[in-house]
């Protein structure tokens, strides 16, 4: 299951698991985008169908979830990578910031991640394993002097994910993140709305010769969901390249 799948990231990390055999269900609070997502791989000869979610309410996570389970007959791994993008441009600095701002980035960025890992983990302790990846962020650990709420937000995530690390791995569960740099998605590209400077920007920031790619991010969180990464638990990876090295 990947929890906000419509588009970006999450979409690409659906697709990369469709391609290596695995039935997915596309959740997203756009029905009508991961609609077309599961129509996507379904025309390159995978298996998926999509789900509604929003995760800033319970009910509508453990509907989504027990669907995904019901249509699956079981679950082995989450990728839990849903986030409010809209609330992150007035997450300014601690005295300017509104703190419904704030109310709002921890409800979906650190709760709705908390109801969603209540939601799936009694399907994956019930198959006796699984795996749940989050989407953290590079900001939890950068010292950013704007966007605290998203900051404090991505800290707490890594705390949640080390947690569930810790207590159920013993019965097979393990729980990971990945901390993705500046991406820049396919929706970013056709809206025109990044101007060439800033991408310049990222691209200066960083020993790299080029700027992220959804797949990229995609194919560390397939790895981390596959049998090849069960060995591997409560960690955080930096997927940005070389803008942060920890």
């Amino acid at each position: 299951m990947v929890i906000g799948a419509g588009s970006g990231i999450g979409a690409a990390t659906a697709r990369q698991l469709a391609a290596e055999g695995a039935r997915v269900c596309v959740a997203d609070i756009n029905l009508a985008a991961a609609q077309s997502v599961a129509e996507s791989i379904a025309a390159a000869g995978g298996e998926a169908f999509a789900e509604f979610i929003d995760i800033a309410e319970e009910a509508a996570v453990n509907a989504a979830v027990a669907a995904a389970v019901e249509t699956l007959g079981g679950l082995d791994g989450a990728h839990i990578n849903a986030a409010d993008l809209r609330v992150i441009f007035e997450d300014t600095d601690l005295l300017a910031e509104d703190v419904a701002v704030f109310d709002r980035t921890l409800q979906v960025n650190v709760r709705g991640h908390f109801l969603c890992t209540r939601a799936v983990l009694p399907a994956l302790l019930q198959r006796g394993a699984g795996s749940i990846v989050y989407t953290s962020s590079g900001a939890a650990d950068a010292g950013d002097s704007s966007r605290p709420a998203y900051a404090v937000a991505k800290s707490g995530l890594n705390a949640l994910m080390r947690h569930v690390a810790s207590r159920w791995g013993r019965e097979g569960i393990t729980a990971n993140c990945v901390a993705p740099g500046f991406v820049y998605t396919p929706e970013m590209e056709a809206g025109g709305q990044v101007p060439q400077s800033m991408l310049d920007g990222f691209l200066g920031s960083m020993p790299a010769t080029r700027l992220g790619k959804v797949e990229d991010i995609a194919g560390v969180v397939a790895h981390l969901l596959s049998d090849q990464g069960r060995w591997i638990n409560g960690q955080v990876y930096n997927v940005n390249g070389g803008a942060l090295m920890r």
